[in-house]
């Protein structure tokens, strides 16, 4: 058997795949221990809260180690995988054994000089994150925390410092970002393992407020932690897009001044335009749908009012008219709700943007969908109609002006040259932000999109 020194082995760190994100879950490895890998070879795949992203290797090399399992949410700049990269064999991996005596942090690894383990096209992190120290018994700095701790919970003494609870990793974390002590949390799991559900089940109970007991007086058992009913309740935990996306909602709505207009349009002629361009050659292969036309009303509607295409900078306490349209989309997949968006939308012709919106679709339901794909995004479509919804109030992406909701498209009675007739109807909702759009811009653009689907004609004479 070959011996490996740690001069010989690089480690590979989680990258900052989406621009400032911190953290990264780690969803499947497809390399195992002793496997051979070659430089820009995928080794794993990790979600952001933006987008699922595979990550490939820098190095030539055997896997020696991966350091966390498939489910582990990794903080950026953390080493994930560590590969020997002598040119020798693997070493059959040994059975962990506890460390008898507290392991010291490892020194961190410098990477090699002339390359940084980073993925085309994005930066690194601005701040390098120290590999975390090996599990151990808890340090004195600690143990004196806890005997504070005791002295302001009127336990009167410090009391000796318990032993560490068995929970894994995600767990941990968990309890962390949920402000739970592990060390109160009654386990469930075998051999006494905290799981996410103690953890969840912590948080769902307050903690006692006590007095001080006297001296005489007994001491008051801790309260024990309630369980919920598994078999009636099933908990999912917030992470990844769902979360970036709740945060993303909260921040808008408590943010920007939303109002929301409303129209219903006869949307019959763009129905018949559909049809006639899905039998026209230069859209043969393309995505042709009442969206596509949609989506071309819209960009037609913000070039006659201009104004409706900006963001508003809080810290500069200024308005940014955008010279540009990156058009989102926004997208139902497995993972979440996402709105990947089409650069300078306003100057593709409609083929072109039947490319785009066919690409942009495609790529969002296979679940590779990038994180720059979802940035930058200026106004923003969200089709609700294709779910058999008339209409919605849709909030905005943050950092957009507006957003326009499509509701279903029905064959409705419609007064049509003075008379009762069945048409196709739709209607379609506005939201801006009422710092940037006032009621007369927000009305203009809306008006001009519904009298572009009455009368697609317009498509020509108003471009």
């Amino acid at each position: 058997m070959t011996t490996m020194t740690e001069a010989s082995v690089r480690e590979f760190k989680m990258p900052d795949v989406g621009e400032g994100l911190t953290e990264a879950e780690i969803l499947k490895w497809y390399v195992q221990v002793g496997d051979t890998v070659t430089d820009g070879q995928v080794v794993c795949e990790v979600e952001t809260a933006k987008a699922a992203v595979e990550l490939p290797i820098p190095y030539d090399g055997v896997v020696r180690e991966l350091r966390f399992a498939e489910g582990t949410t990794v903080d950026v700049g953390t080493a994930i995988i560590a590969v020997d990269v002598s040119g020798g064999a693997a070493p059959e991996p040994a059975p962990a054994a506890a460390p008898a005596e507290p392991a010291a942090a490892e020194p961190e690894e410098a990477e090699p000089q002339g390359r940084t383990p980073v993925l085309v096209g994005y930066g690194v992190a601005a701040s390098s994150t120290k590999r975390r120290p090996r599990k151990g018994p808890e340090a004195p700095a600690a143990a004196a925390a806890q005997a504070v701790q005791a002295e302001l919970n009127g336990h009167g003494a410090a009391a000796p410092a318990k032993e560490r609870p068995l929970a894994k990793p995600p767990v941990r974390k968990l309890a962390k970002d949920l402000g739970v002590d592990l060390t109160l949390v009654t386990p469930s799991g075998p051999d006494g393992i905290i799981t996410r559900e103690d953890v969840h089940a912590a948080v769902a109970v307050p903690e006692p407020v006590t007095e001080a007991p006297t001296p005489a007086a007994a001491p008051v058992p801790a309260p024990a932690v309630a369980v919920y009913d598994s078999a009636r309740e099933t908990r999912v935990p917030v992470k990844g897009v769902r979360k970036a996306t709740a945060q993303a909602m909260i921040g808008s709505a408590f943010t920007a001044p939303h109002v929301t207009e409303f129209v219903t349009v006869d949307v019959t002629r763009t129905m018949k335009l559909v049809e006639e361009l899905k039998q026209d050659k230069e859209f043969q292969g393309l995505r042709v749908n009442p969206l596509l036309l949609i989506a071309k009303a819209l960009l037609v509607a913000i070039k006659r009012n201009p104004e409706v295409n900006a963001s508003w900078d809080e810290a500069a306490q200024e308005i940014v008219l955008k010279h540009y349209v990156n058009l989102g989309i926004a997208a139902a997949t497995p993972r979440g709700l996402i709105v990947p968006n089409i650069k300078d939308a306003q100057d593709k012709t409609l083929p072109q943007l039947s490319a785009a919106l066919g690409e942009l679709v495609t790529t969002a339901r296979e679940g590779k969908t990038s994180p720059a794909a979802m940035q930058s995004g200026t106004v923003t479509i969200t089709n609700v109609g294709v779910f058999g919804v008339d209409t919605g109030t849709p909030i905005l992406n943050p950092g957009e002006s507006a957003i326009l909701a499509v509701g279903a498209i029905k064959l409705q009675p419609w007064v049509h040259k003075g008379k009762v007739k069945p048409r196709q109807v739709t209607t379609l909702a506005l939201s801006f932000d009422h710092r940037l759009v006032d009621g007369e811009l927000g009305s203009k653009v809306l008006a001009d999109v519904a009298a572009i689907l009455e009368q697609p004609k317009r498509l020509i004479t108003w471009a």
